[in-house]
């Protein structure tokens, strides 16, 4: 039988099947680039131009700033920033010292974030004006400075004057981007300007070292911390570059829609782009209307998001007569692409989209359609270079499943991470003995195509996002008057799924309302996981030794009418564009649907 990885091989055209691993810094692509094109725009910012050798120095003053603070190589680094300059900034000022920097979601509910400084024992943290509150100085955790950062700062001096303006619109959208910081915070962007640049001989990170910590549910919903090595990240870009091989050094533009603090946009736009020497258009939000406008500006030549961002900013392009055809290559993640909207795509853009597949523990890409004739719609790819790929039976990973066969898709590579966090039994649970990652993930090999047959436990994939239905089970059950609920993902079309609650009420409760479920688990759930659909039921099916049979919850609620469901709640909740249950609106606007989250990613 010809191996997955033969078949993969034959499919490649003008890749090759082994990348090089680099050994030293991720600081070095950024060096790189600013060396060979120092005065190549880097990031576009509301129109604000930041070229290579500008943001280089910025990062150098930025590291300077953390070894000013204390920090040391091998020390973590919280940050919790949307998308902006100083999220890039930051970034490579931890790398020019070898800190590592750990990437939180500036919207995280506070528990989630206090989880996660308790993993990674950060003692500094760089995080968003509005988001400073969730991270302490009272003792509670072992942060000693925090750093705040004003993402207005990085916008042109005109918008920024029009929101000091007195009136109303002004008001509004500097509360959006604002808020006063905690007493006992500092400025980083004042810290910013006053530094020096970090001295060259102060020592940096080899590709051994620790860069990046990513938070995770991994395969089973558990919290985690994913530690990611230089050389695991440098591995995974050079593995995205080769593969999207179509793309010109120091010519390119990308949209850098997806989340820094998510791995998807951290390798790819964070990463890559600057491994390309590519202008990145950089927004805190995703926002068609404005993507659109930036493009007006700079044309756009490659993008990778996820499907619905593609499908938001298509139909805005036709609804404003938008010209898309600069957009060549297109790469879609982290959850299913429709070959409808992979082929209205092309159509629009005279280019290609190919998909890609990976999670956080993977740096994260480890599959993609091929970005040639051969490409397939629907698939998870093949195999990326340097990347060793098999399907092992449910019962037994040591034995590969026959080709058409569903199995477990296990992996090895240079991009695979060597284990969670202080969680050695979380980690001996997803590799084998030999080695392999376990990805938990159920896959059929086809010609050489890995496909997804399904996903496992019962983790839901709403919008782009692993929703893990014990965590919002458990959120809801602490409402008063739930005796009990489970969680399930229910198809909504476009192989996309909703978070579906079906409730049991305590015997005196009034009935609840999937608004006021919603407005109540939101306090220690991320908002991409609330429920969108709510049934109250009479009794939740158990097994024999006590366990809700979820499977058997959702085969219910699938055929259940649609007068279990509280369409009036529904259009409050479920009209929210899928876009934006993909993509965490960091600016909230009027209304419901400005509320949704910004990316994580999480990952597929």
């Amino acid at each position: 039988m010809t191996s997955i990885i033969e078949q993969a091989h034959r499919l490649y055209d003008a890749v090759p099947t082994e990348i090089p691993v680099p050994d030293g810094s991720l600081f070095d692509v950024l060096s790189d680039a600013a060396a060979h094109y120092p005065d190549r725009v880097a990031i576009d910012y509301f129109g604000a131009a930041t070229t290579y050798a500008e943001i280089l120095e910025q990062a150098e003053r930025g590291a300077q700033v953390l070894l000013d603070a204390g920090v040391r190589r091998g020390d973590v680094v919280a940050v919790a920033l949307p998308n902006c300059p100083q999220a890039f900034t930051v970034f490579y000022a931890c790398q020019r010292i070898g800190a590592v920097a750990a990437e939180h979601n500036p919207l995280a509910p506070a528990a989630e974030i206090r989880g996660q400084l308790e993993r990674h024992h950060a003692r500094i943290a760089v995080v968003w004006e509005k988001c400073a509150g969730a991270f302490p100085l009272d003792g509670s955790t072992e942060l000693a400075q925090v750093l705040t950062v004003d993402i207005s700062a990085g916008m042109p001096r005109s918008q920024r004057a029009l929101l000091r303006l007195p009136v109303e619109r002004a008001r509004r959208t500097r509360e959006q981007l604002r808020a006063p910081s905690p007493a006992g915070t500092a400025s980083w962007d004042r810290a910013v300007l006053r530094a020096r640049a970090v001295a060259p001989s102060t020592p940096q990170a080899s590709g051994d070292d620790v860069a990046v910590i990513l938070h995770t549910g991994g395969t089973n919903g558990v919290p985690k911390s994913v530690p990611l090595t230089h050389r695991n990240i440098g591995a995974n870009v050079n593995q995205c570059v080769f593969w999207v091989w179509k793309l010109h050094e120091g010519a390119e533009v990308f949209y850098s829609l997806l989340p820094y603090f998510h791995a998807f946009g951290l390798t790819f736009c964070l990463c890559s782009a600057v491994r390309k020497a590519a202008t990145q258009i950089v927004l805190p939000k995703f926002d068609a209307d404005m993507a659109l406008d930036a493009h007006r500006r700079r044309p756009v030549t490659f993008f990778v998001g996820v499907p619905p961002m593609f499908e938001r900013i298509l139909r805005r392009a036709r609804q404003t007569h938008t010209d898309l055809t600069s957009i060549r290559v297109g790469v879609a993640g982290a959850m299913p692409l429709s070959t409808e909207l992979a082929d209205q795509w092309e159509q629009a853009t005279d280019g290609m989209i190919v998909e890609g597949y990976g999670m956080s523990e993977t740096s994260p890409v480890l599959c993609g359609a091929p970005l040639s004739a051969r490409r397939r719609h629907g698939v998870l790819g093949v195999p990326f270079p340097s990347t060793q790929l098999r399907l092992a039976a449910l019962d037994d990973p040591s034995r590969d499943v026959e080709d058409g066969e569903p199995g477990e898709i296990l992996v090895k590579g240079p991009q695979v991470f060597d284990g969670y966090l202080d969680m050695p039994e979380e980690t001996a649970r997803v590799f084998t003995d030999d080695g392999w990652f376990r990805t938990g993930d159920i896959g059929v090999n086809r010609d050489g195509y890995i496909t997804m047959a399904d996903r496992a436990k019962e983790l839901i994939l709403s919008g782009g996002f692993n929703v893990y239905p014990s965590q919002v089970e458990n959120a809801i059950r602490s409402m008063p008057g739930i005796k009990d609920v489970a969680v399930v993902g229910l198809p909504v079309g476009d192989e996309r799924e909703e978070v579906a609650a079906a409730v049991v009420l305590e015997d005196a409760a009034r009935p609840v309302t999937l608004s006021e479920v919603r407005e109540w688990a939101e306090k220690s759930i991320a908002h991409y996981a609330l429920p969108r659909q709510l049934a109250v039921i009479a009794e939740l099916p158990h097994n024999q030794i006590g366990k809700v049979m979820r499977r058997t919850v959702k085969e219910q609620l699938a055929n259940r009418t649609s007068q279990l469901f509280e369409q009036a709640s529904r259009s409050v909740a479920g009209a929210v564009d899928q876009a934006s249950d993909v993509v965490r609106r960091i600016l909230p606007g009027d209304g419901d649907a400005d509320r949704d989250d910004h990316p994580d990613a999480s990952q597929q």
